[in-house]
C-alpha cells in the first residue's frame, strides 16, 4: 500500500475535539441528545483499526454480525461478519454513511480504509464511515490458503496448480461456494438494517465496484449514491484482457518516456531493453540474491519472465511506482536484477498478506471464468504480451477444481438505475481502463465520468479527488461542482537514477 499524507485537521472541529478531551461531558451529552441516533440491533464496542500492527490505528466502534453461511437455508451454519463504524466528525451527522468496499477480490474493507483513511476525511466531516469486511476477507471468516512458494514464484504447471488448489479446499473452514458477491451483498444489507441506517453511499474500488453495482441492483431503495473507482462493468469477465491491458499500460509508459526529453536521453533504448529482457528471462531465469526487506536475511529468489511480468504489472498500478519502471528495466537489462527482483519480492509478499486467496477463487470461479468464451481469448495476441497466457491458464486451472457458488440470474447484466453514480478512471490504469467506465455508464441515467490523465488504478487519493467525491456525495450529483482542479493533479516524474526524479 502506498503511504498517503493525511489531510490537515479542520479548525472548525477543534472545539468538538477540545470538549471531548477536556471533560466537558455535560455539554457534549446535551449536543448528543439533540441527535436522533439510528435504531441499532448490533452492539458495537470501542476499538481501534489499522492496516497492520506496524501502522497507526484509528478509533472506531466494532462488532460481529452473525450471518448464515447459506442465506437460502434455514438450517445453515453461521459465520461472523466484521463490522466497524468510524464516527463522523460532526456531532449531528447525516443519517446515511459512506461505505468503502475494497477490491482484490480478497482484500478486507477495514484494511483498505485504514490505508486510505486520509482520502475519506472530507466525507467523514458529516457522515459515518461504515466498514464491512466482505465474507471471506479480513475479520469475516477469512478464506485463506497456504500456497507453495515455488508456485507463487512462477514455477507454474497445470497439474501442480490443481493439486495445490485441491489441498487448499481440504483445509478451508467453510464451504467456499457461499463467498460470492451475490451472497456478500446480503451481509451488507443486514449490517445496514442492524445499524439502523436508512440508506448507504457506496464507494467501491476495482472489484469493489462490482459489489457496489450489485448491491444497488438488489437494494436500490437502500442506496443513495454510488462512486465507482477503477470500474469493472458487470458484463466484463476479468481475466481474458488482463495481459493485453497490461501490455497497453507498459507501452504507454514507454511512449511517455520517449516524449519526455530527460527520460528519453537517459533511457533511449527502453522499448528494445524491455523486449530483450522479457525474452532473456523466459529462456534463462536468473537466481538473484537479496536481503529480505524486513528481516535483512540473505535469500535467493528465482527471477524469470513471470516474476518480471508480475513486478512490472503491479508497479504499473500507481504513478509513484510507474516512475521507477524505466530505471528498473534499464538496470535489469544491464545485468543488475536486484532492484526489480526486490520490488517483486516486496509486492508479492504484501499481496499474499492482503488478499484472501480462497475468497478470490470463490469469486473468480463463479463470476468470471464460467463466462469465458473462445472468442474472448486470443492466444496469439496473448503470446505477444510481456505477461503471455500464464494468467488465463492459471485461472482456468484453478477453476477446473474450485466449486462455483450462487450467482444471481441478472448478475452479468449492466446496471440500469437513476441512482446518482460517479465513475472514476485513470488513463494509465493497467487493469480497468476508462472504456470500462464508459461501458458501465451506458445504462446509468444519472452518471458523471471523470478521468485522471496519466493516473493509475484508483483515484480516491489523487489531488483534489477527495474533495470532489465529498461534494458528489453531499449533493448527490456533480452538476454544480467545479472539477477543473483535476487538471493539476501531480504525476510523479520518471526516476533517472536511484536518488529520485530530476529536480
Amino acid at each position: 500500500m502506498p503511504n498517503i499524507a493525511r489531510f490537515a485537521g479542520h479548525t472548525g472541529l477543534f472545539l468538538v475535539w477540545f470538549m471531548r478531551r477536556s471533560g466537558l461531558i455535560l455539554l457534549a451529552a446535551l449536543a448528543a441528545a439533540l441527535v436522533s441516533p439510528p435504531a441499532r440491533s448490533l452492539d458495537l464496542d470501542e476499538c481501534r483499526i489499522s492496516v497492520s500492527d506496524a501502522f497507526p490505528s484509528i478509533k472506531a466502534r466494532c462488532g460481529m454480525l452473525e450471518r448464515p453461511l447459506d442465506p437460502s437455508d434455514p438450517e445453515s451454519p453461521t459465520i461472523d461478519i466484521r463490522v466497524a463504524v468510524v464516527p463522523a466528525l460532526n456531532l449531528e451527522p447525516e443519517a446515511d454513511p459512506i461505505v468503502p468496499i475494497a477490491g482484490g477480490p480478497g482484500q478486507g474493507s477495514v484494511e483498505f480504509y485504514s490505508a486510505y483513511a486520509a482520502a475519506f476525511e472530507e466525507v467523514r466531516r458529516n457522515r459515518d464511515i461504515l466498514l464491512v469486511d466482505q465474507r471471506g476477507t479480513g475479520g469475516s471468516a477469512r478464506l485463506d490458503c497456504d500456497v507453495d512458494d515455488e508456485l507463487v514464484d512462477g514455477l507454474f504447471s497445470i497439474e501442480e496448480t490443481k493439486q495445490a488448489v485441491t489441498e487448499c479446499l481440504d483445509t478451508l473452514p467453510h464451504d467456499p461456494r457461499f463467498f460470492t458477491t451475490s451472497v456478500a451483498v446480503t451481509d451488507l444489507e443486514a449490517a445496514r438494517t442492524a445499524l439502523g441506517y436508512p440508506a448507504l453511499n457506496l464507494y467501491g474500488v476495482s472489484y469493489g465496484t462490482r459489489v457496489a453495482q450489485h448491491f444497488a441492483r438488489r437494494y436500490p431503495d437502500a442506496t443513495r449514491t454510488i462512486t465507482l473507482d477503477g470500474v469493472v462493468p458487470p458484463q466484463i469477465s476479468i481475466g481474458p484482457e488482463i495481459a493485453t491491458e497490461a501490455q497497453k499500460a507498459v507501452q504507454n509508459i514507454i511512449d511517455r518516456c520517449a516524449e519526455e526529453p530527460a527520460c528519453n536521453e537517459r533511457f533511449p533504448e527502453l522499448s528494445a531493453q524491455f523486449e530483450r529482457l522479457t525474452r532473456t528471462l523466459d529462456e534463462s531465469p536468473a537466481r538473484v540474491q537479496l536481503a529480505h526487506p524486513v528481516t535483512g536475511k540473505a535469500e535467493v529468489v528465482r527471477f524469470g519472465r513471470q516474476e518480471f511480468a508480475s513486478a512490472v504489472r503491479l508497479l504499473a498500478y500507481q504513478p509513484s511506482s510507474i516512475a521507477m519502471i524505466p530505471l528498473l528495466v534499464a538496470e535489469a537489462a544491464d545485468g543488475n536484477l536486484q532492484p526489480i527482483a526486490a520490488q517483486f519480492k516486496m509486492t508479492m509478499d504484501g499481496l499474499s498478506e492482503a488478499l484472501a486467496l480462497g475468497m478470490h477463487n470463490a469469486v473468480m470461479c463463479t463470476e468470471d471464468t464460467p463466462f469465458y468464451t473462445p472468442a474472448m481469448i486470443d492466444r496469439d495476441l496473448l503470446e505477444t504480451t510481456y505477461m503471455g497466457p500464464l494468467q488465463i491458464d492459471a485461472l482456468e486451472a484453478i477453476c477446473s477444481v474450485w466449486p462455483a457458488g450462487p450467482i444471481d440470474e441478472d448478475f452479468k447484466a449492466p446496471l440500469a438505475t437513476d441512482i446518482p453514480t460517479l465513475l472514476l478512471s485513470g488513463t494509465a490504469d493497467p487493469i480497468t481502463p476508462p472504456r470500462y467506465a464508459d461501458m458501465a455508464a451506458h445504462s446509468l441515467r444519472k452518471a458523471w465520468l471523470l478521468t485522471g490523465e496519466q493516473q493509475g488504478h484508483g483515484q480516491i487519493a489523487v489531488g483534489c479527488m477527495p474533495r470532489i467525491v465529498a461534494r458528489f456525495i453531499s449533493n448527490a450529483g456533480l452538476d454544480d461542482v467545479d472539477t477543473s482542479c483535476m487538471q493539476s493533479s501531480f504525476v510523479m516524474p520518471f526516476f533517472l537514477d536511484f536518488s529520485g526524479p530530476a529536480p
